[in-house]
């Protein structure tokens, strides 16, 4: 068996696609699983059970003995919630329960963490692990998955082989139901669909021009062929990037998009939402030289061909991977 935590969701969802592809159906799938537009995300695919997430910790429990790997992406993801008691229920102390629970069982855990630990990057993009207790989230969000970050790595047992990854921005299938936290592509191509134009945040710092804000946009298959790698892999444990590893700017994302969706650029610019523009990343790029030491040598699609396929045979259709 194979867990997926987060089975609902956007990357965990993709990630239950390329195990199906790859020959894997005895998956386990853990999640909420009470929003039927999410529910969306593994119609068609293959799996052995639905466990909700309020139940997962028992279960595993009684039935560790059949269980080969964890992926635990299952979090509450809102950038912009500022309920620190919920986000260090889910993303904190929850997962500390999934860490203790492999531990006294000797299961193989991969978690995710994210980019959103770096806050404004001032100690950069480094997963040098003796940096992490430096780190400045901009949010809660990013404060509670730093946390559990730092409580790992002080950990005095630890599951036989684990990876926490820092996600960057990831972007792909199966995030219609993601709302305001859906990539900047989706919501792209979704102005572009009804109005033929889009607007895109205005800089608010004198060294970066409107649209020239910079981050690492990378693909949720490049994502899922990381996870798949890591899952054969199992050693080398430890915190990891996961980015394309090259800074685009908002408006290339938004040219690209246009230009898959058939249309011509048509980009305004709007101040950036007043709660929060002092929380916000102005460039992003991670440092992947970590992940490419332990033999992960697969090309990352680049945001043209990433982008293409994206909205040619997902947004544009309608359909999810």
């Amino acid at each position: 068996m194979i867990i997926v935590t987060g089975a609902a969701g956007f990357i965990g969802s993709c990630l239950v696609q390329k195990l199906n592809d790859e020959g894997y159906f005895d998956l386990i799938l853990v999640d909420d699983f009470s929003d039927a537009d999410q529910n969306k995300n593994f119609e068609g695919k293959r799996f052995s059970q639905k466990i909700d997430r309020g139940d997962f910790v028992q279960w595993l429990r009684e039935n560790h003995l059949h269980v080969q790997f964890i992926f635990h992406l299952g979090a509450r993801t809102d950038t912009t919630e500022f309920d620190h008691a919920l986000l260090n229920r889910l993303n904190l102390d929850y997962s500390k329960e999934v860490w203790n629970v492999c531990v006294e069982f000797g299961l193989p855990l991969v978690y995710a963490s994210s980019a959103a630990t770096y806050g404004l990057g001032e100690q950069g993009y480094d997963d040098d692990e003796s940096k992490i207790d430096r780190l400045k989230p901009l949010n809660p969000y990013g404060e509670s998955k730093n946390e559990f970050d730092k409580w790992a790595l002080l950990q005095e047992r630890k599951p036989y082989f684990w990876c926490g990854l820092k996600f960057f921005n990831v972007y792909g299938p199966n995030e219609f139901h993601k709302g305001r936290m859906a990539s900047v592509i989706f919501h792209t191509y979704n102005q572009v669909k009804n109005t033929g134009r889009m607007a895109l945040f205005k800089s608010h710092r004198p060294d970066f021009k409107d649209g020239e804000q910079m981050r690492d946009f990378v693909y949720v298959k490049d994502v899922t062929e990381v996870l798949y790698f890591l899952m054969h892999h199992r050693k080398d444990s430890g915190i990891y990037n996961l980015g394309s590893g090259k800074a685009r700017t908002f408006l290339d994302l938004a040219t690209n998009t246009f230009k898959a969706a058939g249309k011509q650029p048509d980009i305004s610019f709007i101040p950036t939402p007043e709660d929060i523009r002092d929380k916000y990343q102005y460039f992003t790029e991670a440092k992947m030289d970590k992940l490419h030491s332990i033999g992960y040598h697969k090309p990352f699609h680049s945001l043209e061909e990433g982008v293409t396929d994206y909205v040619k045979n997902y947004l544009i259709p309608g359909k999810y991977l």
